[in-house]
């Protein structure tokens, strides 16, 4: 089990460095509203539409159109905030971010700097040293997304496509609290689980559905001890933004790229810049993007077309009774109720699906014996094709059909995984199948034994050898099965080799 008490993170270090310096890190997690709807308008948020196609004449910033705060894109938010035990503020408020780019119609972002509507919570992140450490949550806020530019169509000229425009997105921010790459990644592959299985958020990062600006920053040691002590960062080092990363692998590459490029200015007696800088993995760099503005430089203030936005705690209660189980709750009884391993609950659990999957499969089945099939024999094939559970030629239903007759003694091991593979394949029940393909173990003793006398009087010598030691017997086994086809029950082939043999 892991040891769920806080603990400080252990800090990477970087190795090849004058001096031993530590990471502190930062993010903030942009993750799209799953609503059908943008935050201010009835415009439609289905990806993969025709250019322009999803834009009302508020997300396209015409003249009089006013703003209209959509309810469930609010409720999608405090669910996400009760998701990850964090303080829902019934009273929030609704800011201009100003600040020119070519896909954002209006000349400014609505956002929420001043009034979030969620407050600090936390997410428990596992380590594979059979760890788990708090990152703290500073805040959720929610804003609106910019379209995109395309400067690839034409040499001459670029394009916008303002479909995202508008869209409601939730912007997670956390503390300083994560220390290396590999926690980085963990701590995103936690929030996406914990997202995904709220229904708020699908963590589709290919889309851009949720994708992270990383914050990095070096220290000597004892610096971060010092932060927190006091929660004053003139104690760690100047930071940089990494934009828009959408991939585990090349959030851990960027950080590692950063970091030593820090510590080789610091260490040639330069000062490192704050800056937002993006990152090229085919070059294996960062590079500037633009200096890092503060608050002021956005010229934040109250939208004047939005009021206040207030809840009622009625409200949010009933939302949170609505919750449903959260990874690490179901992690917890799939070891309890079914008796599996830690990691086995690991990996059943680590996406929504899979571990509804699992329980249907597990139903008043054995936990273990199904939790074995369901990873070992369907997600290794799934994996192999490079497909996921949603994919599955397989139902739970068969699934467990399969383990069914495993339990019943109607079929061994071996033709269970030949009879998975036809099901596989070509579909079936698999009760069916064992019985029109006539793939039933025999169980009848008097068959068995009447195969094994056969073997036995035609190898007196491999006999002898055998009596002498009791490990060739193994051989005896292998031949009956061989000679039935691998029908035969193997407990009751390998209790008439002993008895036989004497072994």
């Amino acid at each position: 089990m892991l040891d769920l008490t806080y603990e400080m993170p252990k800090p990477k270090t970087i190795a090849g460095a004058k001096h031993d310096w530590e990471l502190v890190i930062g993010m903030e997690v942009h993750a799209q509203v799953s609503s059908n709807a943008k935050l201010f308008s009835g415009a439609s948020t289905q990806f993969g539409a025709e250019p322009n196609a999803n834009v009302a004449f508020v997300d396209a910033a015409m003249p009089g159109m006013l703003p209209v705060i959509n309810e469930y894109c609010v409720e999608q938010a405090v669910r996400t905030g009760l998701g990850l035990k964090a303080d829902i503020n019934l009273k929030s408020a609704f800011d201009r971010k100003n600040y020119f780019y070519p896909d954002l119609p209006q000349g400014y972002q609505i956002s929420q700097l001043y009034h979030p509507i969620v407050g600090e919570g936390e997410v428990l992140v596992e380590m594979g040293d059979g760890t788990a450490r708090n990152v703290r949550i500073e805040r959720i806020h929610m804003e609106q997304d910019a379209g995109k530019s395309i400067h690839d169509m034409d040499p001459h000229m670029s394009f916008v496509d303002l479909n995202r425009t508008g869209v409601c997105l939730m912007e997670i921010v956390s503390r300083p609290d994560i220390r290396g790459p590999e926690e980085a990644a963990a701590y995103i592959v936690k929030l996406r689980q914990i997202l995904r299985y709220l229904g708020t958020c699908d963590g589709n990062m290919q889309n851009g559905n949720l994708r992270a600006d990383v914050n990095v920053s070096i220290c000597l040691p004892g610096a971060y001890e010092k932060y927190q002590e006091t929660q004053d960062f003139s104690h760690l080092g100047t930071r940089c933004e990494i934009k828009n990363m959408n991939s585990m692998r090349f959030i851990q590459q960027a950080i590692e790229v950063e970091a030593r490029r820090q510590i080789a200015i610091v260490e040639a007696g330069g000062k490192v810049d704050q800056e937002t800088r993006l990152y090229d993995p085919d070059k294996g760099e960062t590079r500037s993007m633009r200096s890092k503005e503060e608050a002021h430089d956005y010229r934040y203030f109250p939208d004047p077309d939005l009021l206040p936005l207030e809840i009622e705690q009625a409200w949010v209660d009933d939302i949170a009774a609505k919750l449903p189980e959260l990874p690490d709750d179901k992690k917890a009884r799939f070891i309890s109720e079914f008796g599996l391993t830690d990691y086995d609950a690991s990996v059943l659990t680590a996406e929504v699906e899979s571990a509804a999957y699992f329980e249907e499969v597990a139903k008043g089945r054995n936990g273990k014996l199904a939790a074995n099939w369901v990873i070992n024999e369907l997600f290794g094939r799934l994996k192999k094709e490079d497909h996921d559970i949603t994919d599955s030629p397989v139902s739970p239903a068969q699934l467990g059909g399969i383990i069914d007759l495993i339990a019943s003694d109607a079929i061994s091991g071996k033709i269970a995984k030949d009879l998975f593979e036809i099901v596989y394949t070509e579909g079936g029940d698999p009760a069916q199948i064992v019985e029109e393909r006539g793939m039933k173990q025999v169980t009848d003793t008097g068959a068995i034994e009447s195969a094994l006398d056969e073997i036995i009087a035609a190898n007196p010598a491999q006999v002898e050898k055998a009596k002498v030691n009791p490990k060739l017997a193994g051989w005896f086994v292998g031949q009956v099965m061989k000679a039935t086809g691998g029908k035969a029950n193997p407990k009751a082939v390998n209790e008439l080799v002993s008895k036989k043999l004497g072994s």
